[in-house]
């Protein structure tokens, strides 16, 4: 009775044991599946990471080209580069003629109205990059009388004067020309315009300093940037 006994309790646990296995072997079956498209999803979304990172890279890459260029627009605008391009060249210098009698004698010399007059009507005409006697003229640049010579970008100049501008060389020209404009008006004193027309001219950088004592960006525009 016992001997029996012992089998069939053996052969509950063999079958016990053979359920635990086959349990065990469907378990991991299942799992091996879930695995492998586990590490497929991680494979995919890896490579849409590295196609993301190279996506701003090129976006980064890209702004800072923007920004070099709007950079070199600015220096460009702000005359701290030196340019070139068509344009003309005009020439002056104080009169040698015979002064009349009972005329002032500073009617036959050159003034810094004289070429704010030039100035002006070259800027009008389309000038996009102006120099007299070297110096680039900016926005800031004074031209101005300090006794028989003249002071601009706080250099001392004197006649003769070599204006440049860079531009469409036959609207400059017209300009210049126009039938009682400033050239007419300084023929009558014999101060003679000379205007040459070139393919290409070199208008200098600007190399005075920048000063802004009393200017300052606005507290608007600086809360938006």
């Amino acid at each position: 009775m016992r001997v029996q006994e012992g089998k069939i309790a053996i052969t509950f646990a063999c079958v016990l044991l053979g359920i635990m296995l086959v349990t065990q072997y469907k378990a991991a079956q299942s799992v091996l599946p879930v695995t492998s498209q586990r590490a497929d999803e991680l494979i995919s979304k890896v490579r849409d990471l590295e196609a993301d990172n190279k996506s701003l890279k090129k976006q980064i890459s890209e702004l800072g080209g923007d920004k070099d260029t709007q950079l070199q627009e600015l220096r460009y605008d702000a005359g701290v580069l030196p340019v070139e391009g068509p344009g003309i060249i005009v020439t002056l210098d104080d009169s040698t003629q015979p002064k009349m009698q009972g005329t002032n004698p500073n009617l036959y010399i050159i003034h810094d109205e004289d070429l704010l007059r030039i100035v002006n009507e070259l800027r009008a005409a389309g000038a996009e990059a102006l120099s007299i006697n070297g110096q680039r003229l900016i926005g800031t640049s004074e031209i101005r009388c300090v006794g028989p010579n003249i002071n601009i970008n706080g250099k001392i100049l004197s006649p003769p004067f070599e204006i440049k501008a860079i531009g469409d060389m036959h609207s400059l020209s017209g300009a210049l020309n126009l039938r009682g404009g400033v050239k007419e008006s300084l023929k009558y004193w014999g101060i003679e315009l000379q205007i040459r027309k070139l393919e290409m001219i070199v208008v200098p950088a600007y190399e005075g300093a920048f000063r802004h004592e009393y200017a300052r960006i606005s507290k608007k525009e600086a809360d938006n940037s």
